[in-house]
């Protein structure tokens, strides 16, 4: 990673410039992968992909919300940092809470460098007449969001972020404070004691009966992301700052994760032919993405990356989301996804798991993953600051 004698001299003035132009946002998006050229866990997204996410107007965010980006550069004009102030209308409608947020957050290990871009990121949130500042969400929660606080010496999995150690340091030196705690659960079926579990499931099977998994019809790709997009909004209503996706959102990340989607691997749970929970596994294609360092797949990045996927085995896979309607939570019923989840996935050649993440008050599921023998594997973490 870029140090600050890298970077330029620490004594050196730091500037900060709204991205505007097509050259800027070029610089906003290629910063990372200087900044983390010689990481060995870092796992680089593809440009086009942070591209579409961040600038492109056919992303269905900006619908609702807003994303300001800036850029820290020394006197020489070398980048040095970047950040996004993120208005989340959809958060403020569901909350009404003052609330933004920042996020897409990098820069060296210079502290007045973190200081100048919070502080930008932050007056651009009061101009909007917001009261606080949380983070960092890259744009929303229900994508890649909080910052990585344990782990450092393994590499993320898929679509989970990775960051060095230092950001929590000058976060906490800037005023923000944890709100909460995310934990990543890794399972290798070897070490998981699946006997509780399958009792679990028997009892849950005779108490509620006419149960059903099945995996997803593929021929019917959009209906079944639409069915899974109304359980997930009820499923998560009460949660910790729950933000509700619409339509055009989920069915947009959806179709995104089509190309990588193992049918075998994701189940819905239907209760007397009404669909009523589902559980969302995609393949940890981040042991492939690892061998395309600088994100570009042309003009020989996809021939690279379609190799790595055919000629190694996919080992792990990564539990996106795990959800019930609210009448079926804390039923048992979570057992049956959870086992189904783990013996077909062994069946199919894979060789563990991880859950995440898991929110810290989730305190069932918690439970559940430590009597089923899976282990912390990373601890992730939300900050806020008052910013009035």
């Amino acid at each position: 990673m870029l140090k600050s004698s890298e970077a330029s001299p620490t004594f050196a003035p730091v500037r900060i410039r709204p991205v505007s132009t097509a050259r800027e946002r070029r610089s906003f998006i290629a910063f990372p992968y200087t900044l983390y050229r010689s990481s060995p866990y870092w796992v680089a997204p593809l440009r086009r992909d942070q591209s579409q996410l961040l600038f492109s107007k056919h992303n269905p965010f900006f619908l609702h919300s807003q994303i300001k980006t800036f850029i820290a550069e020394d006197a020489t004009g070398r980048v040095l940092g970047r950040i996004a102030a993120i208005v989340n209308g959809m958060h403020l409608k569901r909350h009404d809470d003052g609330v933004g947020f920042f996020g897409f957050f990098e820069c060296v290990e210079r502290y007045e460098v973190a200081s100048a871009l919070f502080d930008a990121a932050s007056a651009h949130l009061k101009e909007q007449g917001l009261r606080a500042m949380r983070g960092p969400t890259n744009p929303s929660i229900n994508e890649s969001s909080g910052l990585l606080v344990n782990g450092f010496d393994r590499a993320p999995s898929l679509l989970m972020p990775y960051n060095p150690p230092y950001y929590e340091p000058f976060l906490l030196r800037y005023g923000f404070g944890r709100v909460m705690r995310m934990w990543a659960y890794y399972g290798a079926w070897k070490h998981l004691n699946t006997e509780r579990l399958r009792r679990g499931a028997d009892i849950v099977r005779r108490r509620v009966p006419r149960l059903i998994l099945r995996n997803p019809d593929m021929s019917r790709f959009t209906e079944e992301a639409l069915t899974m997009h109304g359980i997930y909004n009820l499923a998560f209503d009460t949660g910790w700052g729950n933000v509700p996706m619409s339509e055009a959102e989920f069915l947009y990340m959806a179709k995104a994760m089509r190309p990588i989607l193992d049918p075998r691997i994701v189940f819905f749970l239907e209760h007397e032919g009404r669909a009523v929970g589902f559980s969302l596994s995609l393949p940890n294609i981040n042991t492939a993405m690892r061998h395309l360092p600088d994100g570009r797949l042309f003009p020989l990045g996809f021939i690279k990356l379609l190799g790595h996927l055919r000629f190694s085995a996919r080992a792990e896979f990564r539990t996106i989301v795990l959800a019930l309607l609210p009448e079926y939570q804390r039923r048992g019923l979570d057992s049956l996804l959870i086992l189904n989840t783990i013996e077909q996935g062994r069946q199919h050649g894979y060789l563990a798991s991880e859950l995440s993440w898991v929110m810290d008050d989730n305190v069932v599921l918690k439970n559940a993953l430590d009597h089923l023998g899976a282990v912390i594997d990373k601890e992730y973490a939300m900050f806020e600051k008052r910013i009035v």
